[in-house]
Parts: structure tokens; C-alpha cells; sequence
């Protein structure tokens, strides 16, 4: 199997559901010509043309409008947003209709489309390019939120966000498009919408995290078990909403500890439906409180202050040891 970067994994999913189904098309600012701001779609309007491979103005709302009108008349689109931050002049599309119009026209129309966009801190970008605003799509009901943490695993979790007959929001960590390459498969790879992976296994304490955060909770759990002969299971969530709560909860359930990590801001975070699920459905298995280590609730800094907002080993280090002193 080849290596490849996140972009590159993504690029592979892009091009081979394209071939596979003609109702697949891509839009969005600079996807064409240009190959996208991070050169997610290069080469494919090479491949498939200026009909398929759409360059659109600078226009979020009518990029996403498009797409609604698009969808739910038979085609597939998938439009990039360039950065996460750019996605609210296009909210009121997504809330007003991608994600109502199957409930509204009672399941005569639906709304087959992805939005891509990428998001997160780490590459000391500006301001509107580094914000990890996941919570708002994943509280809209009709919407799913999907946030892949290495190439294979986004490869596999576009294709299936592709095929899926529901309107996709996906959330791609830019701090990871090319920070390591894993071995992605040439052949079809799918990864179901809504269930999460046990990444490392271990029976002393549950780590439950996803996207770019994934690297930073690994690392902890490695430094954890090698010093302190800690062992960890860590769990991957890949999709928000719907939140796959059975994993973690049966890991709490032996572990009776857990730390809940990721970039966005600590109040009303997904860390606070985690601990919701564990306290309804674990409460009397937790030996000690659930500890978050989250972002700050603040505007996500510029440059220099930029690390000190994001989660990192250490601080995942120091809420794991605090957990397990209890």
C-alpha cells in the first residue's frame, strides 16, 4: 500500500468516487484551476472537467445554496469551504434547509451532500482560519459531523460521506494534512458514518478524542504507560454527531476513569455531552471525576499565543495523572 499524506488520502477518495458515480461534482472557491487552498482537489478538474469540477465566486452562501438545490435533485455535490471560519456566512443555507428539507417535504426530497472544510489551530494561520466550531453542526438536528484523524481513516470516512443520503459536515484538522503519511489501500475503503475506534487498549483509564487531538492524546498514553506503566484505552471518535457513545461508555465501564480531549472551546464543548452520556449511562463505575482538556473560551490567539490555546501532551498528561490519583 502506498503512503500518503492526509491530502493525499483525501484527494484518492475525491477522484475514485468520481469515477465510480457520474453524479459526484465538486465546487467551491479556487477547487479547480488551483487544485483547492491546501491542493485537496489537484489534477481532478484535469481528469474530469470544468462541468464536474466547478469553480465558483467568492460567495459561501450560494456555494452551499447551490448545493442544496443540486442534491436534492439527483446529483452529489461536494463543496469546500476553505476554512471552517469562512462557514458562517453559509449557516443560514445548512440550518434552513440542508438539514430540513427531508423532514419538511416528509422524505420526497434529500439532501446528498458533503461540505468539506478545514479547521483547527497549529499552523499559525489568521484570524477566521483557525476556529474549531464543530459543536454548532453537530447540535443541528439533520446534519451529521464528521472529523477524520489520519489519511486512511478520512479516505475512508469521505467515501462513505459521499454515498450517504443525508447532507455531511466535514471537518478536515489542516494541522495534520501533512504532518505524517500512513498506508492507505488503492482499493475501496468505507468507514461507517457514526461508530468510533479503539485506537490503543488499556485497562487503567478510558482517553477519548478526535481529530488533530488524536496525536497529542496518543502521545500522553504512550509517555503514560511508559513511566508510570499506566495503560490506556484511547478512542477515536471520527463522528460527532451521531455521537457513538457505546465504545466509550463500555470502556468506562471497566475502566472507571476518563479524560475527554479537544480543541474547542471548554463551555458547551462535545467534552460536555461526553460527560452527560457517562453520567447517564456510567455513573456508578467512575472511581474518580471525568477530566477535560479542552481549548479556552476565548477567540482562538494569533501566532505567538497560538500554541498555549491547544491542548498538548503535557496538559493531557497532567489531567490523566490527576484522574488516576483519586
Amino acid at each position: 500500500m502506498a503512503k500518503m499524506t492526509m491530502v493525499q488520502a483525501l484527494n484518492l477518495a475525491l477522484r475514485q468516487e468520481m469515477e465510480r458515480d457520474d453524479s459526484v461534482i465538486i465546487l467551491g472557491e479556487d477547487v479547480g484551476v488551483d487544485g483547492g487552498v491546501f491542493r485537496v482537489t489537484d489534477a481532478l478538474i484535469d481528469q474530469f472537467g470544468e462541468e464536474r469540477v466547478l469553480d465558483t465566486p467568492l460567495a459561501e452562501a450560494a456555494i452551499v445554496g447551490m448545493s442544496i438545490g443540486m442534491a436534492a435533485y439527483g446529483l452529489k455535490p461536494v463543496c469546500e469551504i476553505q476554512f471552517s471560519g469562512f462557514s458562517y456566512q453559509n449557516f443560514h443555507q445548512i440550518e434552513n434547509h440542508a438539514a430540513r428539507l427531508r423532514w419538511r417535504s416528509r422524505g420526497r426530497y434529500h439532501v446528498p451532500m458533503v461540505m468539506r472544510t478545514p479547521y483547527g489551530g497549529g499552523v499559525r494561520a489568521l484570524e477566521h482560519h483557525s476556529e474549531s466550531r464543530e459543536v454548532y453542526w453537530a447540535h443541528t438536528p439533520g446534519l451529521k459531523m464528521v472529523i477524520p484523524s489520519g489519511p486512511r481513516n478520512a479516505r475512508a470516512l469521505l467515501v462513505s460521506a459521499i454515498r450517504d443520503p443525508d447532507p455531511v459536515i466535514f471537518y478536515e484538522p489542516k494541522a495534520i494534512y501533512r504532518a505524517f503519511r500512513e498506508e492507505v489501500p488503492e482499493k475501496e475503503e468505507v468507514l461507517p458514518i457514526g461508530r468510533s475506534q479503539l485506537v490503543r487498549e488499556g485497562g487503567d483509564l478510558t482517553m477519548i478524542s478526535y481529530g488533530a487531538m488524536m496525536r497529542p492524546t496518543l502521545a500522553a498514553a504512550a509517555t503514560l504507560e511508559e513511566k508510570s506503566g499506566i495503560a490506556a484505552d484511547v478512542i477515536d471518535l471520527l463522528t460527532i454527531s451521531p455521537l457513538d457513545d457505546e465504545l466509550f461508555v463500555q470502556s468506562v465501564l471497566k475502566t472507571g476513569r476518563a479524560v475527554v480531549v479537544h480543541e474547542a472551546p471548554r463551555s458547551f464543548g462535545p467534552a460536555g455531552e461526553i460527560f452527560a452520556r457517562l453520567m447517564e449511562k456510567a455513573f456508578y463505575y467512575l472511581e474518580a471525576p471525568i477530566e477535560r482538556v479542552t481549548g479556552f473560551d476565548v477567540v482562538m490567539p494569533l501566532f505567538s499565543r497560538e500554541k498555549a490555546y491547544l491542548p498538548d501532551e503535557q496538559r493531557i498528561l497532567r489531567a490523566a495523572t490527576k484522574v488516576i490519583k483519586v
